[in-house]
């Protein structure tokens, strides 16, 4: 079966992820019919889509007719039959009990056409032992989409035993055709990427205030605000449910053995009902207390080393047991848990050895089994790390991490802030990438104009990786720290000799609205908003927007735009002076390129000095017109000048040469 051959999709299952799954399908176009065992089971799915759908509407994020006809798309179902009968694909998405996946596979086997592939949307479960409940276990595999498959954008694809890779390759396009990023999971292993990281990683928290180390205060201060992730470590088993964690690591711990014993106060979180956010009570009150409140400055080293430690364990499982490669791993997690980095990097900046060596500390003073070190692990320590080892290859000068630097053509230099999983959120990586990155292309001499985009069409950058700054723990020496290197960074890109195009598509807000100001030429697509909404943060611009912006838009729409902190719609922006063009949204990339190729082609003595002149003279304009005189005589004595001069006479086109 190949991609064009799907037009139906069956979801099993009308809950929470199985409704979320079928609006994500019908809104890709599939005729979908969602199934479940009770009428009002099914009609309750059903209704959550539509308010759904109403909702993604209501903030245009999608058309009133679209959400009609994304509805219109979907039958609710309780008879397998005719949920299954001329289905090409089944996504089965029931309640995460084996017993129950099966019997559901026994049914569907009697009344799914032979051609259809079937995908099981389970977190943790083996594939491999539902595939041989069908009698087409080539025809199957993992589908697992995270909470709430409309937002989320991670779906891993697991290989079972018997998964056929045409079977892998049709379910990734699949995904894709859904707006979602695949990543494969090479080998059916007890929580695959996403849970096999986070599920330990929630359990060794649990285990360090069980055994009296440490506070959940302590913990979740250090992951939060020590370790910049998305959230403390109980209060993401609050929000994922307790249970779920606790349910996750019985089967880990059935399959993989005693290093994935359960902590004996998460069984006791369960035992008591305490399952979090759902119930109102977790690790914290959320019925009658405040909440997660995480207080910033209760960090602890030892927290962060052993959690750490855990997380490099299982990456060197992971890895070692070709189950997933270090950017895969580090894919999934951003995507799947909002990290602002991957966990490989994490480990890998912190040092392999030292966690190492925490793990083999810990194993001696409490003699556990969760801190053997994997054979992979004590491979990697002391070897550049787990990706030093795929990334041998890597051009000098192009390895970065969080921006991509691509070379088109044209004389175009093109660099793309690749976070989509964080919607381009500008961090610290990003600031010092890109100032190397415009570095690297000056010194380019086959480079002539400098091409700016968000990696995706969500957004070209939401701004900064607030996480990032919030992990600073509120010092104010370290945001003026920030503050200065991202005004650097930003005017080195401003001043650079090259002409600069933005290329602006979804999300140009705060920070990436900054950015967007240090290029020469702004274009934008439709569907892109634009603001400075710092002040609703309590903030100002900190990356030059009280200064910059005034020269593009005048003093009073800038404080307008600052001051309001309103959002713009581009054609707003293209009225304001801000944004010089608008294009249809499947148009802006091509047309940012075509921008940059037109000045790339241009005289580059001539772009240094215009761009030299017109700075030098923001505020002063003497001294703007003094380098201008200066500039329009050293024009004089080029060969460019003369190349232009023969062009203009014989009616062509000149090339130059920079010359």
């Amino acid at each position: 079966m190949e991609l064009e051959d799907i037009n139906t999709v069956a979801v099993l299952g009308a809950g929470n992820m199985g409704h979320g799954i079928a609006e994500v399908a019908a809104l890709a176009g599939y005729d979908v019919t969602m199934r479940d065992i009770k009428e009002e089971f099914v009609q309750n799915g059903y209704d959550q889509i539509e308010w759904s759908l109403g909702k993604l509407a209501e903030k245009d994020q999608i058309s009133e007719d679209a959400a009609d006809d994304a509805l219109d798309r979907i039958s609710p179902l309780v008879d397998v039959e005719e949920a299954v009968g001329d289905a090409d694909v089944v996504i089965e998405a029931v309640p995460e009990k084996m017993d129950i996946k099966k019997e559901v596979y026994g049914e569907v086997e009697e009344h799914a056409p032979d051609r259809a592939i079937f995908a099981t949307n389970t977190s943790s479960l083996s594939v491999t032992e539902l595939s041989e409940v069908t009698d087409r276990p080539e025809q199957f595999c993992g589908m697992h989409f995270f909470n709430p498959p409309v937002r989320m954008q991670l779906v891993e694809v697991i290989s079972g035993a018997h998964s056929s890779e045409e079977t892998l390759e049709v379910v990734e396009e699949l995904a894709e055709s859904m707006d979602k990023t695949p990543v494969r999971v090479h080998k059916d292993e007890p929580g695959f990427i996403v849970n096999r990281i986070l599920v330990p990683l929630m359990n060794e928290a649990a285990w360090l205030v069980h055994e009296g180390e440490s506070t959940v205060a302590e913990v979740d201060s250090t992951t939060k605000f020590g370790m910049g992730l998305p959230m403390g470590t109980f209060e993401l088993g609050d929000q994922v449910g307790n249970d779920v964690s606790y349910h996750v690591l019985e089967y880990m711990h059935e399959v993989l053995g005693d290093a994935y014993e359960p902590c004996p106060l998460l069984a006791e979180k369960v035992d008591e009902g305490h399952l979090g956010k759902k119930t109102g009570n977790g690790f914290y009150d959320y019925e009658d207390g405040p909440g997660a409140e995480i207080p910033t400055d209760q960090q602890s080293e030892l927290v962060e080393g052993r959690l750490l430690a855990s997380m490099a364990n299982e990456i060197a499982k992971l890895i070692g047991g070709d189950v997933a490669t270090p950017e895969s791993i580090d894919e999934a997690v951003m995507l799947g848990a909002g990290f602002p980095d991957g966990p490989v990097k994490l480990v890998d900046e912190y040092g392999l050895d030292e966690l190492l060596e925490t793990l083999e500390d810990a194993r001696e003073e409490t003699g556990h089994d969760r801190y053997a070190p994997a054979d992979y692990l004590e491979e990697r320590a002391g070897e550049g790390g787990f990706r030093e080892a795929s990334s041998g290859d890597a051009e000098a000068g192009t390895d970065f991490e969080a921006i991509r630097v691509e070379y088109p053509g044209d004389k175009v230099g093109h660099v793309v802030v690749d976070r989509p999983h964080r919607m381009n959120t500008i961090s610290n990586d990003v600031l010092s990438e890109l100032s190397e990155a415009v570095d690297l292309l000056e010194a380019d001499d086959d480079v002539r104009a400098i091409l700016l985009t968000g990696e995706g069409d969500r957004a070209f950058s939401a701004g900064a990786d607030v996480q990032s700054m919030a992990a600073g723990g509120g010092d104010p020496l370290e945001a003026v720290e920030l503050s200065k290197e991202g005004q650097q960074t930003f005017g080195k890109l401003e001043a650079c000799d090259m002409p600069v195009v933005a290329g602006i598509d979804g999300y140009c807000l705060g920070g990436g609205m900054e950015l967007a100001t240090c290029a020469d030429i702004r274009v934008a697509s439709e569907r892109s908003e634009l603001g400075q909404p710092e002040l609703n943060l309590g903030l100002i611009p900190g990356w030059g927007g009280t200064q910059r912006l005034k020269h593009i838009v005048g003093e009073g729409r800038a404080k307008e735009i600052i001051l309001t902190a309103e959002r713009y719609d581009a054609e707003t922006m293209e009225d304001y002076g801000f944004v010089n063009e608008v294009t249809e949204n499947d148009a802006l990339l091509e047309r940012a390129h075509e921008l940059a190729a037109d000045l790339a082609a241009g005289p580059p003595i001539a772009h240094r000095f215009t761009k030299r002149a017109m700075l030098a003279g923001r505020d002063d304009t003497d001294a703007g017109l003094e380098l201008e005189a200066a500039a329009f005589g050293h024009l004089m004595g080029t060969e460019d000048l003369m190349e232009g001069l023969t062009a203009f006479m014989g009616d062509g086109e000149p090339e130059f040469e920079g010359k």
